[in-house]
């Protein structure tokens, strides 16, 4: 008989194992050899449990095994211990599976909580994404809102489910959110698409008109009626794009073609009005020699020449016109006064009224001169006073009649 502290080999060749408290259990029979042999191949038995045992525990702190894969593993392995045909301490391996239900066990509440605190963590997210989808359903930020809505739908895709009533809910709300946002969008543009024809048809008006007066050379006229129609252009918003490229190269083409062609009449005129101002500018210093008037006939007759020549020259340029005129003016203007005072001085009803006012005024004067050595006479001087002050003021007035007389000839 062959013996071992964990199982022993009787004299037929049962094998038995034995646990702690001494008893024994028949798990086998050997009689291809010696007992020790028979020991020993029992005893391998036990070390592949011991093996397997080893493996779920290192698989159950390293990996991320399922309890519930874990828990059939561990009874599984159990039932093997159990009725084990192999000789070792059974039940240290017994133990050895009962601490490993405590760890699978220990893990499970880990990962209820874990999993509990996801769950929470997820839903917090999804209703931030459903709160955030709400908000962006109203804006009118169309590409920018449409691109974070895309965004949030691939954000919501990354997170952990919930429970079925809760994650239907949240995910009815959000996609009501996004499709309250692809209408609104959707009737947006439409709208959009609706104003764009309109303009579209308005500038095609506006086109047709801006050609038509493309050859027109009313210049006045109708570049204000261009600009007119670029208020208008302005006014009528943007048509489709395929179409406002095209739209506005002929508008402005048309425009460009009238614009052109009087830039070329508006630049021989001015070349032209440039030779009208020397010419006019000439008549002007010859009109001036002619001041300070002196014969008022060969004057009037002179400046009638220059006139008739500064009339058939034509137009000089708008900006030089005040000046070179205001010349001839000054010129036109100091014939003018020569003609009134020859005309006041030759006049004899003005020539008499001049003579009457001057001889009553002088007689006034005189009996003043009278009264006031009259009044020195008899020492009064006071009234001499007076009368000297409105002999002063009557002197006043004969010396401006004298002057008036003068200019008679008188």
């Amino acid at each position: 008989m062959s013996s071992d502290p964990w199982g022993r080999v009787d004299e037929t060749g049962t094998v038995y194992v034995r646990s702690a408290d001494g008893s024994e259990r028949e798990v086998g029979s050997w009689q291809a050899g010696s007992p020790d042999e028979a020991l020993a191949y029992f005893k391998r038995k036990y070390d592949g449990l011991v093996v397997e045992i080893g493996l779920l525990e290192r698989r159950v702190q390293t990996t991320d095994l399922s309890a519930k894969d874990a828990t059939t593993a561990i009874e599984h392995l159990r039932e093997q211990v159990t009725d084990a045909h192999a000789v070792g301490d059974l039940e240290a391996l017994g133990k050895r599976l009962d601490k490993l239900v405590e760890t699978v066990d220990a893990r499970r509440e880990e990962r209820k909580v874990q999993k509990a605190k996801q769950s929470d963590e997820a839903r917090h997210a999804k209703e931030a994404l459903v709160t955030e989808a709400e908000e962006l359903a109203q804006s009118e930020q169309w590409r920018a809102a449409g691109e974070r809505l895309r965004a949030l739908v691939d954000t919501w895709k990354g997170l952990p489910r919930l429970d079925r009533k809760s994650d239907d809910e949240l995910w009815h709300r959000f996609s009501h959110a996004r499709s309250a946002f692809s209408k609104r969008r959707k009737a947006h543009f439409a709208s959009l698409d609706a104003q764009r024809e309109d303009a579209r048809q308005a500038k095609e008006k506006l086109v047709a008109e801006a050609e038509s007066l493309s050859g027109s050379t009313d210049w006045g006229t109708t570049a204000a009626r261009y600009r007119e129609l670029m208020t208008d252009w302005k006014a009528a918003g943007r048509a489709q794009r395929e179409h406002e490229d095209d739209l506005w190269n002929r508008f402005r083409g048309a425009q460009d073609v009238f614009f052109a062609a009087r830039s070329s009449v508006f630049a021989e005129r001015d070349a032209e009005q440039g030779e009208n101002l020397k010419l006019k500018e000439e008549l002007a210093d010859e009109a001036e020699k002619l001041l300070p008037i002196g014969d008022l006939k060969t004057a009037r007759a002179a400046f009638r020449s220059i006139n008739e020549r500064w009339e058939a020259i034509g137009h000089v340029p708008r900006d030089a016109r005040p000046k070179v005129e205001g010349r001839m003016h000054a010129v036109e203007r100091a014939l003018q006064e020569s003609e009134e005072t020859e005309w006041r001085r030759t006049n004899p009803e003005a020539r008499a009224r001049a003579e009457g006012l001057t001889g009553q005024l002088q007689a006034a004067v005189d009996k003043l001169r009278g009264q006031i050595e009259t009044a020195r006479a008899q020492g009064n001087n006071a009234k001499a006073d007076k009368l000297e002050r409105e002999l002063d003021g009557r002197q006043a007035l004969l010396d401006q009649a004298l002057k008036g007389l003068h200019e008679f000839g008188g």
